[in-house]
């Protein structure tokens, strides 16, 4: 083994005790939030129930979304052939675009082949190409963000999460005459927690700062049609550009930008994970179109997605079994050791056919442990009383900390 190669070697025996752990699964359609995990080493199927999935108002499995994918796969098969520049664009690219900027009330949309590519692809062009830009960024920003701002060369200040006063100091100590871009997320995927947007609108506004907000854990959630928290607030006209997914509150798998017709045209025309890259299959871009559609007619997901959380924190409450915010529908359990966090997963699966990932560092900090609970669409009151009765037995047995966040 050469001296490169042995490097790896010793550092992934040292990471060993740390290794995530991938459990395979397979969803049932049609039963979710039922799956079947199989156990790698005897190959046996086990039948659980998911508890962190993204897939948050069960919309992978909707009849309409099933039927227009089997469409677009018997009428242009399976792949898009190309990048969108070259033969890659289908009509239901371009039906999609349309149905998203129309959705946010923005000029244009554009598709990335997922999220994370569409944050580091459009904020690369966005902070990159306008001269002296300095960008605000959230301290808890995604990690697509993080890595999107620092392709795009510019200057960058960090902000305390949720601190809009802290985003003013440093915002206030700038030059009036460079460029501004605020860069920050409506619902924060580990805490669960949502931004003071409006706070923030303000400040963008009294300082001439464009602004850019990942709505990824609240398209199809939240606000009128599903369009987001910035939508609901009724502000979403004061945000510059509208990012979004795919693949959580709509089911299949992608990401996308909307905003001016001018700016997405920039980012078309320079990005390099949109320009160099296969475009989505058109049976995926077909299966969003129709959710996308579906959510902006229909309450009846967000009202059962929203039930149940609101009933999960109720009874974690009265458990104490501390959780990190009651904002949003993500509930992040917070159990602050990276040990004993992999255990109560562990417990959750073998004794009771939960399965809830156990999150630890680089997604969270050190000592910032969580389990990741996303109760969905597709829950049942049941589902939800015999999780929060499960947790409260391991809570006891391990005895991890009980407090009221």
């Amino acid at each position: 083994m050469n001296q490169h190669l042995e490097h790896f070697s010793r550092q992934m025996q040292e990471f060993s005790g740390q290794q995530r752990q991938f459990l395979e699964i397979g969803r049932n359609a049609g039963r979710f939030p039922s799956a079947v995990a199989r156990d790698r080493a005897s190959g046996a199927d086990t039948e659980i129930s998911v508890w962190c999935s993204n897939d948050y108002l069960g919309m992978g499995q909707h009849p309409a979304v099933l039927a227009a994918m089997k469409e677009a796969i018997d009428t242009y098969g399976a792949g898009s052939g190309g990048s969108r520049n070259i033969g890659g664009t289908n009509h239901y690219h371009v039906l999609l675009e349309k149905e998203l900027a129309a959705l946010h009330g923005k000029e244009a949309a554009l598709l990335f082949t997922s999220g994370y590519t569409a944050n580091d692809g459009a904020l690369s062009v966005l902070a990159g190409r306008a001269p002296d830009t300095v960008v605000y960024s959230d301290r808890l920003n995604h990690a697509s963000i993080i890595d999107g701002l620092r392709h795009s060369g510019a200057q960058k200040r960090i902000f305390r999460h949720n601190d809009a006063a802290h985003l003013e100091e440093l915002i206030a100590a700038d030059s009036v005459d460079r460029p501004k871009l605020i860069v920050l997320e409506s619902v924060y995927s580990m805490s669960g927690d949502i931004a003071p947007i409006a706070e923030i609108a303000d400040i963008a506004k009294r300082y001439n700062a464009s602004t850019f907000l990942d709505e990824v854990h609240a398209v199809g959630m939240y606000g009128p049609e599903g369009a987001g928290i910035a939508a609901r607030e009724g502000i979403a006209d004061d945000f510059s550009v509208i990012m979004g997914t795919l693949a959580k509150g709509l089911g299949t798998a992608g990401g996308y930008v909307a905003g001016p017709a001018a700016l997405i045209d920039a980012v078309r025309s320079f990005s390099r994970s949109f320009i160099f890259t296969t475009s989505l299959p058109p049976a995926i871009a077909a299966g969003a179109l129709a959710a996308v559609r579906h959510l902006r007619s229909s309450e009846q997901e967000r009202e059962s997605l929203r039930t149940n959380a609101q009933l999960l924190h109720r009874l974690l409450d009265e458990r104490r079994i501390p959780f990190v915010s009651p904002m949003s529908h993500i509930v992040s359990v917070f159990v602050g050791d990276d040990a004993r966090c992999r255990e109560a997963s562990a417990l959750l699966l073998s004794r009771h056919g939960i399965y809830v990932q156990p999150i630890n560092a680089p997604s969270v900090r050190e000592g910032e442990e969580i389990l990741r609970v996303a109760p969905s669409a597709t829950h049942t009151t049941t589902d939800v009383e015999k999780f929060a009765e499960a947790l409260d037995s391991i809570w006891q047995e391990l005895d991890i900390p009980r407090t009221n966040h």
